[in-house]
């Protein structure tokens, strides 16, 4: 399982539709992340990679002091402008790595399907240094769990046939899977942070056929397709929504991680839930 990190400067040209049609994240998961950290009401959060700021919002609503990264200048742009009723909230236009870290600064960090764009080596030692002693680490994204429904189905005959590299050949549930023990893999392999929980919230979003088609074109993966490829793949997929009810269902599994920062360096056991 590899990863093209050069494809994540590819968003901020996807900006404006990045914001119309990505989904956000479950109350509860918000509710959890407050929860389980600890963060007090004054407490100051730092946010890794904010995109237009679809993680930063409710937690803004909830009255959190922020710091926000988005190295996108389009996107940290539009999260500034999401965010212009929080005062407590500043984006800053610059790359995780790049930033100058306020050690031991924050209570929280958090990162919103962004995270793994960033070298595990650099990423999570860096967001350790800027977290006070008490502090916890917040990382959660919206993965694809695959689906069967004979929409879905059609779907991917779609995309066998128009960019079969993209295929999933029916390995979404298997592929998540892998990706939660890279992220546990990752957190242990740090030494940093220490038990490790994890909680799981199922939904889904239903999309028009415009919507979803809007939705591809914020995906790194079609976003690096030649600009013909992806607009017969687009073709197809919305053809196919429009001649079966003109709507799709995207399930979607949203996945927290949440710890503490290690203070003594002593590894503990992953808890799972």
């Amino acid at each position: 399982m590899t990863l093209d990190r050069s494809r994540r400067t590819t968003f901020n040209d996807a900006a404006r539709l990045y914001d119309e049609v990505r989904p956000g994240y479950p109350d509860q998961l918000v509710e959890d992340v407050i929860a389980l950290s600890g963060i007090l009401p004054d407490g100051r959060i730092l946010e890794i990679g904010c995109g237009p700021g679809k993680a930063t919002l409710p937690f803004a609503r909830r009255g959190y002091a922020m710091l926000c990264l988005e190295l996108g200048p389009d996107l940290a742009a539009l999260a500034a402008e999401n965010c212009r009723p929080y005062p407590r909230v500043e984006v800053r236009c610059t790359a995780f790595e790049d930033w100058p870290v306020e050690t031991a600064a924050f209570d929280l960090v958090i990162s919103a399907q962004a995270f793994h764009w960033i070298p595990p080596e650099v990423g999570y030692a860096r967001a350790a240094e800027a977290l006070k002693d008490t502090g916890a680490i917040a990382l959660f994204w919206n993965y694809y769990p695959g689906s069967d429904t004979p929409l879905i189905q059609a779907l991917d005959e779609v995309y066998r046939a128009r960019a079969p590299q993209l295929a999933l050949d029916d390995k979404g549930g298997l592929f998540q899977e892998e990706l939660v023990e890279k992220t546990l893999a990752d957190f242990a392999a740090s030494g940093c942070f220490g038990e490790v929980m994890l909680r799981r919230y199922p939904w889904s979003k239903q999309y028009t056929a415009d919507q979803y088609v809007k939705l591809l074109q914020t995906y790194s993966d079609h976003r690096s397709l030649d600009e013909e490829t992806l607009r017969y793949l687009c073709a197809g997929v919305r053809e196919t929504i429009e001649q079966r009810g003109g709507t799709v269902e995207r399930p979607y599994l949203s996945v927290l991680y949440i710890a503490h920062k290690q203070c003594d360096q002593r590894r503990e056991n992953v808890h799972h839930k």
